[in-house]
């Protein structure tokens, strides 16, 4: 039988080697819809890489009225995003926007899997925090 100490695993874990997410970001962005407004969320690959095996989970969490609030969590596979491209990954209710809104998306370049959280805060999902989105050439808001 196999013991470690917590010592021994906190150094196993700290010797794992984690690729830095660079040139990927998720934006929101408010688009026209049948009914009006629809906002949406893409990724966005910003390098000159493929991006491969893309999955994405999403999901909301926080406080509303002092109640503690969980959405559930969503699975997304959008398979590869070509570089300097996007990917739509799902459509998101404006009542969520009260909520932390996550993304964790994660991918393989080069068969070197990389992984990042993209947290969107309560009231930052706003038409005050737009900026003009790369590849996509639309206002919203990104997170890189």
């Amino acid at each position: 039988m196999l013991h470690l100490s917590l010592r021994h695993i906190k150094k196993m874990i700290k010797d794992i080697h984690t690729p830095e997410v660079t040139d990927v970001g998720v934006a929101i962005i408010r688009e026209d819809g049948e009914d009006g407004f629809i906002w949406n969320v893409y990724l966005l690959n910003l390098s000159a890489d493929l991006l491969e095996g893309v999955l994405v989970s999403s999901t909301g969490y926080g406080q509303i009225n002092d109640e503690p609030i969980k959405t559930s969590v969503l699975r997304h596979s959008l398979d590869t995003v070509e570089p300097l491209d996007f990917s739509k990954i799902e459509a998101i209710m404006e009542d969520l926007f009260v909520l932390n809104n996550e993304y964790w998306v994660s991918f393989y370049i080069d068969k070197i899997m990389y992984d990042k959280k993209f947290v969107f805060l309560p009231g930052t999902i706003s038409e005050e925090f737009f900026t003009s989105i790369p590849v996509i050439f639309k206002k919203g808001v990104l997170i890189i």
